[in-house]
């Protein structure tokens, strides 16, 4: 079993890291004193992507994407986490469902989108219903060619300025016909209603957005009726799987940060590095970063390497779990080493504390993700954690 990083995979991290460094960084105070990005920042972002090459690292070539595998986009999302304020995620990345759609739906959406032309919102959660998507409220009902749509979404992120959406609801009523249909920016019957303060800054909104009678052409439906949680399965593996490479990332800043402020504050005659107290927090934190890059970049492998597709859903449940919580353990010992220092806002670890937050809520809680992995272990037994998968298919079971 080899997890080397050939020295193409260690120069496209590199490259990952220039780019953070260089054109993400620079703009973290602006974010932070304006919880906003000017239109002159957002096309500097977008050119300095573009020019690097990290566009839509989840996409087929094709259709003008990357198509990285999982533990390329790892790597690349392990730099772009270290962003604060949720900068990480400038480098854009269209839903991954997209690709099944039909070639006009490509042409009209996906395409433009890889370029960076357009921007997308996936319009998802409801006041009622976050984590059991099958309690959605949201309807559709068929009248001719069209459907009519009504329901409350909340936390549409970045719906305000998108283009297009990704509008996940039930047809007739029924959570077996979940659908996924797409939306055209100035719909009629599409209204932002609010637009809560979250509690970080960055560099877009979470409104919430109301749907009165909205007519969608049964041609902007995705995939088809009923595939609307089929459709977003390998999307929910990738995504868990970049929290989790952006938390890593994270988890590193606010480290080093706190070490280089170890190495050089004083109390009582000594460096603070040199007190038990503050080197046993060093010391644990090294050790959860090296566990979590472990455990990230082996399930990301094996996910490469053909792993069937529930034990993958399985496992990266397990990954977001451990790496989101393990980088708010982090930032929060970062801080508290740093004292005062580290609860202010001009400090990168003050920043990420509030923003790396949203991760253990984001794409399924860590609530959320223990009853996937409690589920799992009842179904399959604990093979499918403890053991090794040693096959492109195996399932579960002990090595």
């Amino acid at each position: 079993m080899d997890f080397t990083f050939t020295p193409e995979q260690m120069d496209l991290q590199a490259r990952a890291r220039a780019l953070t460094e260089n054109h993400l960084f620079p703009y973290e105070e602006e974010v932070q004193e304006t919880n906003a990005l000017s239109d002159a920042s957002r096309a500097a972002i977008r050119d300095a992507v573009l020019a690097a090459g990290f566009n839509a690292v989840n996409h087929l070539r094709e259709d003008g994407g990357q198509e990285f595998p999982l533990v390329n986009q790892c790597l690349v999302f392990e730099e772009f986490g270290k962003a604060t304020n949720m900068l990480g995620l400038c480098p854009w990345m269209p839903a991954y469902c997209l690709r099944f759609g039909t070639e006009d739906q490509k042409q009209q959406y996906l395409r433009p989108a890889i370029r960076g032309e357009i921007r997308e919102a996936f319009l998802v959660t409801e006041p009622q219903s976050g984590s059991d998507a099958g309690g959605m409220l949201t309807n559709a009902v068929k009248d001719g060619d069209h459907y009519v749509i009504n329901g409350l979404k909340c936390f549409a992120s970045g719906s305000e300025r998108a283009d297009y959406m990704l509008l996940h609801c039930n047809v007739d009523g029924d959570p077996k016909k979940a659908t996924l249909f797409l939306l055209d920016k100035g719909m009629e019957g599409f209204e932002i209603v609010k637009t809560p303060k979250a509690l970080y800054n960055g560099p877009g909104d979470h409104p919430w957005v109301q749907l009165t009678n909205l007519r969608v052409h049964e041609s902007k439906i995705l995939g088809g009726i009923g595939q609307g949680f089929e459709l977003t399965k390998d999307w929910f593996v990738e995504q868990r799987a970049n929290i989790a490479a952006r938390c890593v990332g994270v988890a590193i800043r606010c480290a080093e940060i706190a070490a280089d402020w170890a190495a050089e504050r004083e109390a009582f005659g000594r460096k603070i590095q040199d007190y038990q107290g503050i080197e046993w927090k060093l010391a644990e934190m090294a050790v959860e970063i090296m566990a979590a890059k472990a455990l990230l970049y082996r399930c990301a492998s094996e996910y490469d390497n053909g792993l069937d597709r529930k034990a993958a859903h399985a496992r990266m449940s397990a990954v977001k779990l451990f790496c989101t919580e393990m980088a708010w353990r982090i930032c929060d010992q970062s801080l508290q080493i740093q004292s005062g220092h580290g609860f202010m806002m001009d400090n990168p670890v003050a920043r990420h504390y509030t923003s790396v937050r949203a991760e253990r809520i984001v794409e399924g809680t860590s609530e959320i993700q223990k009853v996937i992995i409690g589920g799992q272990i009842k179904k399959r037994g604990l093979g499918v954690y403890t053991g090794l998968m040693t096959q492109p298919n195996l399932t579960g079971g002990s090595a």
